[in-house]
């Protein structure tokens, strides 16, 4: 049985990571593609030596573009990787555009899919990540979700609960794993910081980023933030670009810097006296290491992070973001707990349910050229 793991865009590394390693560990087929989704020369290597991943077997190098272009692109090299490979299993996970477009080109030459991270759902068509999450659970053949909810939504959608595996988090059996490293190397020291001192904020969400108003909404609400503590935001690169070609200026107490690796911004996330994001992993992250997320969106694909975790839902509303940043200073924040199976045995959950198998090709395009 020889798997096929994607990896495209950072998030995709965390939670394919543990994966590999377990297979390594049981000896099992595998090889990794690389789409080039997300890419830097230097961040990606990085990336990889921490994880401690192997070095992908094949690199797409697909690079940035449109939504469309991007998908498009995808599918046409993962198709000839499809063709010149015996694969008996595609494993993708989350919900990138490298996630649909290579389980789209594994669906239709009748390569069974897994699909880790599935049955996310925020009900909101107006995401991207909303699209590429219900297509792919809609191609896929096995389902193995984080939380009660995903296996929800997933029966509610018609998929067959016998196919749906509720394993855990594989992110955070990388959080866990990694913990202990970050924390040693005391990022906060870089920047002039100490713990819980400081705030940490990312933002890449295009609904909060690519419109101008909304993004100078949401830097005028930081800059009052930052007049009671100090925020650390690494800049994703359309974010830095719209906040240049808007000119939008951000206070004093709004320290900039390029991305960072993920040990660095684990340990710094670790030791924040809270976090402002529109990421759903950092949720996630958050409620694993108990420090307070104020969710700078109205929804959420990952609820058990407000019903068992950390987080609030504080979208960009200045009175609630005001109120939250007030509550926790005064540290008034419940503590959360971590939810069930986030202990970090996922992968090793994951990777049982796939030596159970006793694969049979699905019908599909022949893989003939």
């Amino acid at each position: 049985m020889v798997i096929c793991n994607v990896v495209g865009a950072r998030p995709n590394f965390m939670k394919i990571a543990p994966i590999v390693h377990e297979m390594q560990k049981r000896k099992i087929p595998k090889f990794i593609v690389h789409t080039g989704q997300h890419y830097d020369r230097q961040m990606s290597r990085v990336f990889f030596e921490e994880l401690d991943m192997p070095i992908p077997d094949i690199f797409l190098g697909v690079g940035s573009g449109s939504h469309a272009e991007q998908t498009g692109r995808i599918m046409m090299a993962f198709d000839k990787v499809c063709m010149e490979r015996e694969i008996d299993l595609v494993i993708v996970s989350g919900d990138v555009n490298s996630t649909v477009a290579c389980a789209l080109v594994a669906a239709k030459l009748g390569i069974p899919i897994a699909h880790v991270e599935a049955g996310l759902r925020s009900f909101d068509r107006s995401m991207p990540e909303e699209i590429n999450r219900i297509v792919t659970d809609h191609l896929s053949d096995l389902f193995f979700t984080t939380e009660e909810s995903a296996n929800n939504n997933l029966k509610k959608e018609g998929i067959s609960e016998e196919l749906i595996h509720f394993v855990g988090n594989c992110m955070i059996d990388s959080l866990l794993k990694h913990i202990g490293i970050a924390l040693e190397k005391s990022p906060w020291l870089t920047f002039g910081l100490e713990p819980g001192s400081y705030a940490l904020l990312t933002l890449h969400r295009p609904a909060n980023v690519d419109e101008g108003e909304a993004l100078k909404s949401i830097v005028k609400i930081i800059n009052e933030v930052s007049r009671s503590i100090p925020i650390l935001f690494p800049l994703h690169p359309r974010t830095r670009e719209r906040l240049a070609k808007g000119g939008i200026p951000l206070a004093h107490a709004v320290n900039t810097c390029e991305p960072l690796p993920y040990l660095t911004f684990l340990g710094l996330m670790a030791k924040a006296r809270f976090v402002l994001t529109d990421s759903g992993g950092i949720q996630e992250e958050t409620t694993a290491l108990n420090v307070p997320c104020l969710t700078l969106r109205s929804n959420t694909e990952r609820p058990v992070t407000i019903t068992s975790g950390t987080n609030r839902l504080v979208g960009t509303d200045h009175e609630q973001i005001s109120m939250s940043v007030n509550d926790i200073l005064k540290r008034n924040w419940r503590s959360g707990k971590r939810p069930p199976l986030w202990d970090g045995k996922a992968a090793a959950r994951i990777v049982d349910v796939i030596e159970g198998l006793h694969p049979v090709k699905r019908e599909g395009a022949s893989r003939e050229k």
